[in-house]
């Protein structure tokens, strides 16, 4: 799309708002299922912020859909990722690509190169899929009958198995709600370890081919 399109101006506008209201979000998120003895007023409060939030993240999708010119069945499928995080709104925070060039559509010319960014991106975006996911399955998990995962210490510990694909088997999901979020952080753990591991492959090769053109041939 081009970038002085309305639908490009609209998300430059938007990106970094929508980011911020995306961890407000998660915070009340975390605020709930983390502070149980929380006074009901706080509870109510949390609940109406994310309520706030979701509003705007879905007034959001409906402004892209109508600036896009398509209809609502193509665009939902041309814009997956923001037909997921409209309906998993603790996903929106992994929306990072999107919030760079948004920054640096202001500042200019980015200052880090393309494989730096690649695993920035995934970096960072694996930290907070491990924290959304560690809340969500200890919120399945906390209380139901035979749960191994007993506190948030053992959630944070299970997110961090399952991302990185190791799975000790020391702490697994019970509930089918858990174990959803289990195959949803799977997928999202494989596909970020493959960006890192395959940008930072081909960053070592670039320069170790700039080595050997620095080298004299051979007499």
């Amino acid at each position: 799309m081009d970038d002085d399109s309305p639908y490009a101006r609209w998300e430059q506008r938007t990106e970094i708002p929508l980011f911020l209201a995306s961890l407000i979000f998660l915070a009340a998120y975390a605020a709930r299922v983390l502070a149980e003895s929380m006074p009901s007023f706080w509870q109510d409060l949390c609940l109406f912020t994310m309520l706030a939030m979701w509003m705007l993240f879905a007034a959001d999708y409906v402004v892209r859909w109508r600036l896009s010119g398509q209809r609502l069945p193509r665009f939902a499928r041309t814009h997956f990722l923001h037909t997921v995080v409209v309906i998993l709104p603790l996903l929106r925070p992994l929306r990072i690509v999107p919030l760079y060039d948004a920054i640096q559509h202001r500042q200019g010319e980015p200052r880090l190169s393309l494989h730096a960014r690649v695993i920035a991106y995934a970096s960072l975006s694996t930290l907070l899929l491990g924290f959304a996911g560690a809340l969500a399955v200890y919120q399945q998990e906390r209380g139901a009958p035979g749960a191994t995962m007993r506190t948030f210490g053992d959630a944070v510990w299970w997110a961090a198995e399952t991302i990185s694909t190791v799975g000790y088997g020391d702490i697994t999901p019970v509930t089918t709600g858990g174990r959803a979020i289990a195959m949803g952080m799977m997928a999202g753990g494989l596909a970020l370890l493959g960006a890192v591991t395959g940008s930072f492959s081909s960053w070592l090769l670039q320069i170790f081919s700039r080595e050997s053109d620095k080298k004299p041939p051979a007499s």
